[in-house]
């Protein structure tokens, strides 16, 4: 993707005005996120948008070409999604700073990116309020996270985890499968569906199939794509 006409062509973190500046690059799949980005980043003399990528894959060439001092990076991309992306930039370049951008708040999520490498965490509805004073924060080497999302962590810090078939088990409640059908679909029998079924209840605190559904979406264990 090209960068845009006015980004400033810079050498390592200094323009041609000789200031420092805060070198962004900005990993959205929707359009109008990157140019609400853009407009808020272009205000600022500090920092300078460098360019720009609409999915994972994307982003990881951006970086290497452009090896921006902070990333900005959705997590529900095509292609290669968020969290495949962290991944990859930080395993080639460990000191990449990184913050999430969306619409997520759920804890499993947010520790997913942390774990991945994130240094923020913030949500997109945020974005006009905060986003100026996170990149600068995680540029100085800072960690970010607002008081929402720290909480919504704390509160499931003792929960027991879902197992790898356990949430491939719920992804398909998600999904509106019937228990014949998950055995089918994952080759086992409806016995031990039912078996699954009952400990997600359990660890999920959910009262019948829906609401751990809802439960898992809300809290990032699963998504629907």
């Amino acid at each position: 993707m090209p960068n845009r006409p006015d980004a400033l062509v810079s050498c390592g973190s200094v323009d041609w005005r000789g200031e420092n500046v805060i070198r962004v690059l900005a990993v959205d799949d929707h359009a109008i996120v990157r140019d609400g980005i853009a407009r808020l980043i272009g205000t600022q003399s500090d920092m300078e948008l460098v360019a720009e990528a609409a999915d994972g894959r994307e982003a990881v060439e951006q970086f290497r070409r452009y090896q921006p001092d902070v990333t900005l990076m959705d997590l529900q991309m095509p292609n290669m999604c968020g969290i495949d992306a962290i991944n990859s930039i930080r395993g080639e370049f460990p000191e990449a700073r990184i913050v999430v951008l969306t619409t997520y708040a759920g804890d499993v999520q947010v520790m997913r990116a942390l774990q991945a490498g994130a240094q923020g965490y913030l949500l997109k509805g945020l974005l006009r309020r905060e986003l100026l004073d996170t990149i600068r924060a995680i540029h100085a080497g800072q960690k970010r996270l607002t008081s929402e999302i720290a909480a919504g962590i704390a509160e499931h810090a003792m929960d027991s985890a879902l197992t790898p078939r356990e949430i491939s088990v719920l992804k398909l409640i998600a999904g509106g499968n019937a228990n014949k059908e998950i055995a089918i679909q994952l080759h086992i029998s409806e016995e031990s569906v039912k078996g699954y079924v009952k400990n997600i209840l359990f660890k999920l605190g959910a009262n019948d199939r829906t609401h751990a559904a809802i439960i898992g979406l809300k809290r990032g264990i699963i998504d629907l794509q």
